[in-house]
């Protein structure tokens, strides 16, 4: 057993820094590379791609990025694991041992399938699930003609098996963002399935890593102009030993920060009931996590504890749910905001001239409440230069907003003067699509975890 293991976050979703795992594989030691590429609303994204295209349903980013780092990867023996693999895990391993062979390198790849449910709702509703939505409790026979991609979250342990049969890097579908850290460390250290401490430990450190720079001071509230170097930051490393106790760091040539502030600040990010964050491999309790600043950008967190998981795993659905259309208008000074909200109130009423109804209809006046809402400040009018007046609508009636995207130019000569930034043409009305959370039976599912090679 390694005394302990380096564990690099590379990426927090699909569209972070690209380079980023590139700086974390050529910057100092790791043993693995974890890269996190899926939001809730990202495998619907992959799902219509395929759609488009068989070929793809995957990170396209994914083979680019190992055409840069692969040969280093493989002669420092650093793993990779990701859920890059979107709606078509199969599909990015191919393509990732199509940029081995091309550069004459044998790789492993271990694919983890078996999350996609979208072809056995039927089947399932028939045999009586009803995958109620985990916020409204209704049934999903009420969207289930509009499900657009259905996919289980599962743990770290399909992962675990692909690192057990050699894999040199595991892909996934639809997998926790905190199961890809907790895996490698399940396999280095031998943890078992009921010691429930040490997962919920692997389980945080994913949870910490899982957004990349938002660790190391990303999107930092606290002191933020203390982070350093923000043109090549370093993500986080986590460095794990096999008593659960872990460090979270980052490589010292890179910029970001990591301190108790950074780290607690993450672990607050997207979390409901503290004592209980629900895994398929465990359920945490963050108020357990004790944490301590070791030095420079390194903090120790220790003394987590954990407890058995549930039954069940959570599925992520998405469904068409209509159109949506957004345009703009900025006003300029003076009163600007009196000229945008006057606008506002033109266009509604035209809309409702029209007999136009939409399922909502929203305005916010950017530079004034678009980030604070109702909670904004009053402001001294005569001192704003300009307010930008976004507009949109959301409904199933696609005519209407169409017709919607056709009433927002006319306000440039037919409305309140000092009036720019009207650019791009008519909005086009846009598919909307919708998040339906839901649980399953664990027993309902099972991963599957194929292993492809190629060599040179």
């Amino acid at each position: 057993m390694k005394p302990n293991i380096r564990i690099a976050s590379g990426q927090g979703f699909w569209g972070d820094l690209i380079d980023a795992p590139v700086y974390q594989v050529f910057s100092g030691p790791i043993d693995y590379l974890v890269m996190d590429y899926l939001a809730e609303v990202t495998m619907s994204i992959l799902k219509k791609q395929q759609l488009r295209d068989p070929k793809l349903g995957y990170a396209k980013d994914i083979p680019g990025l190992m055409k840069k780092i692969l040969p280093e990867c493989k002669k420092r023996n650093i793993k990779i694991i990701t859920n890059g693999g979107g709606v078509n895990p199969l599909g990015c391993a191919e393509a990732v041992l199509e940029v081995a062979k091309e550069l004459g390198i044998t790789v492993k790849i271990a694919v983890v399938t078996g999350d996609d449910i979208l072809g056995s709702l039927d089947e399932l509703v028939a045999s009586g699930s009803e995958l109620r939505n985990m916020e409204t409790g209704e049934p999903i026979t009420v969207v289930k003609d509009k499900i657009l991609s259905a996919n289980t979250y599962f743990g770290a342990f399909p992962i675990v098996e692909g690192l057990e049969k050699g894999a040199d890097i595991v892909i996934t579908g639809r997998t926790t963002d905190t199961g890809l850290t907790l895996a490698p460390m399940i396999y280095e250290f031998g943890w078992a399935k009921d010691d429930y401490n040490k997962l919920s430990a692997g389980t945080i450190a994913g949870h910490i890593l899982e957004c990349g720079m938002q660790a190391t001071g990303g999107n930092f509230l606290g002191d933020w102009q203390s982070v350093e170097n923000f043109e090549k930051p370093g993500f986080p490393i986590c460095e794990a030993y096999p008593d659960g106790t872990f460090y979270i760091t980052k490589h010292e040539s890179l910029g970001g920060k990591v301190s108790v502030a950074t780290v607690s600040e993450q672990l607050l990010y997207e979390i409901g009931d503290p004592k209980q964050y629900i895994t398929p491999d465990c359920v945490a309790d963050f108020t357990s996590i004790k944490l301590e600043q070791e030095g420079k950008d390194r903090v120790k967190v220790h003394s987590i504890t954990g407890s058995a998981a549930t039954p069940f795993y959570k599925v992520s659905c998405a469904y068409a749910d209509g159109y949506s259309a957004f345009g703009q208008l900025t006003y300029s000074w003076p009163l600007a905001l009196t000229k945008a909200k006057k606008a506002d109130e033109i266009l509604r009423r035209r809309l409702k001239n029209l007999g136009l109804k939409f399922d909502e209809m929203r305005t916010e006046f950017a530079g004034y409440n678009a980030c604070h809402g109702p909670i904004a400040k009053e402001l001294d009018e005569d001192s704003i230069n300009e307010i930008t007046m976004r507009i949109g609508v959301r409904g199933k009636d696609k005519k209407a907003i169409e017709r919607f995207g056709m009433e927002i130019a006319p306000l440039i000569l037919t409305g309140p003067p000092a009036v720019t930034g009207f650019a791009g043409g008519r909005p086009k009305p846009q598919d909307v699509v919708a998040y339906w959370p839901a649980l399953i039976e664990k027993d309902q599912v099972t991963p599957q975890v194929t292993v492809m090679e190629v060599k040179p």
